[in-house]
């Protein structure tokens, strides 16, 4: 399952950086998006993955008798989730008004119509 996932994050990675390596700005957006998606799933991988284990351990117990999960990631993952769909949401209406105002998503003709004012 490990390796899986660690698949997964590196092809996410790959197709993030490729994404935002390109001249469109919806193109850089989704780019940012499979990087953060990435991120997450390597804090998610951090963790460490146990089946059927919760996190919970009993306070009188000294010693772990299993392996658990632990907690901190996947509440770290939570915030990062909420923190990054309000950054997306700012991002796709900044691209929204920049393309409505210059009839264009490409970075170079952008810069270009900015040399030309």
């Amino acid at each position: 399952m490990e390796i899986l996932l660690a698949l997964m994050i590196g092809l996410l990675y790959a197709t993030g950086i490729y994404m935002m390596l390109r001249r469109s700005l919806v193109k850089l957006i989704i780019g940012i998006i499979l990087l953060g998606n990435g991120a997450n799933l390597l804090i998610f991988l951090l963790g460490r993955i146990t089946k059927g284990a919760p996190p919970i351990i009993d306070g009188s117990e000294k010693v772990f008798t299993e392996a658990y999960a632990d907690p901190v990631p996947q509440a770290l993952i939570l915030t990062a989730i909420v923190i990054s769909f309000g950054l997306q949401s700012f991002a796709i209406v900044l691209v929204k008004r920049a393309h409505t105002v210059v009839k264009t998503d490409d970075l170079d003709e952008m810069n270009a119509t900015d040399e030309d004012s």
